[in-house]
């Protein structure tokens, strides 16, 4: 089971963002999308969430079009989580987690037993259930942030895709982010983000995308995509290496010349 997406091509504002992308998240694994600013990650994303129908390619998840699923069958499969997740300010932060249970409720119905273990149970893993009273509104942006992770969370889906969840948050809450999305992947969802540090890519993803160009040019484990020469040329970076309680990592060190940029693609 996979979200399998063929040969996509997107088009905004008549130029092209993304050419001929293949991408795959099989169930079980935690796919790290990564490359520059404006390559293509976050329109690459809502493809796959469904979000976004490509002009060019095909999108399948556990193979069944979007079509043949119908909205409400794939709100239910896969949970989306916004780079600019949006939420109604006056809507305190649990009742904001709870829209994440509306794939499952029929319309006008109340909350069912089922619908507040899952609300309960997202809040605590995303550490937000401390204020789940407080209006969205008076919560800082990274309190926000992970509220809007929990609603995620609460869908139960088979696949989380997730558009830059650390954004805003402090090291220690970026650390337990992607702790819980691997420990959701090995619970058996599959789980995207698209993430900036490459440390933390590295790190924690089993498998990277990585797109440039708004074309995919390498898929793979991280320590194959992220070789030197893809860090000097696309990213313009030389990367220290090192080991660490058995785990590889690596830590960009100083910037290199691009052999090109990117243009301003999302």
């Amino acid at each position: 089971m996979a979200i399998v997406a063929r040969t996509i091509g997107v088009d905004l504002a008549g130029r092209r963002v993304l050419d001929a992308v293949d991408a795959t998240l099989a169930r079980g694994e935690v796919l790290g999308i990564v490359g520059p600013n404006g390559a293509g990650k976050s329109t690459l994303l809502r493809v796959l969430a469904g979000v976004l129908a490509p002009d060019v390619g095909e999108l399948r998840v556990d193979g069944e079009t979007r079509a043949q699923l119908g909205a409400k069958a794939l709100a239910r499969r896969v949970a989306f989580l916004a780079q600019e997740g949006q939420a109604a300010w006056s809507l305190s932060a649990g009742a904001l987690v709870g829209l994440g249970r509306l794939p499952h409720r029929r319309p006008f119905a109340a909350e069912s037993e089922a619908d507040r273990a899952a609300i309960a149970e997202a809040m605590r893993r995303c550490d937000v259930s401390g204020f789940a009273a407080r209006p969205v509104g008076t919560l800082s942006g990274g309190e926000r942030r992970r509220v809007l992770l929990a609603r995620a969370l609460a869908v139960e889906a088979f696949y989380l895709l997730a558009d830059e969840p650390l954004a805003g948050l402090d090291p220690g809450h970026q650390l337990d982010t992607l702790r819980l999305l691997r420990a959701i992947a090995a619970a058996g969802t599959g789980v995207a983000v698209v993430l900036h540090d490459l440390s933390l890519a590295a790190r924690f993803c089993d498998r990277l995308l990585l797109i440039h160009q708004g074309r995919g040019v390498a898929d793979g484990p991280p320590e194959a995509v992220l070789d030197e020469t893809r860090l000097a040329e696309i990213f313009g970076v030389v990367a220290l290496r090192g080991l660490h309680a058995g785990t590889p990592f690596l830590l960009p060190w100083q910037t290199t010349a691009r052999r090109g940029s990117d243009d301003d693609r999302r």
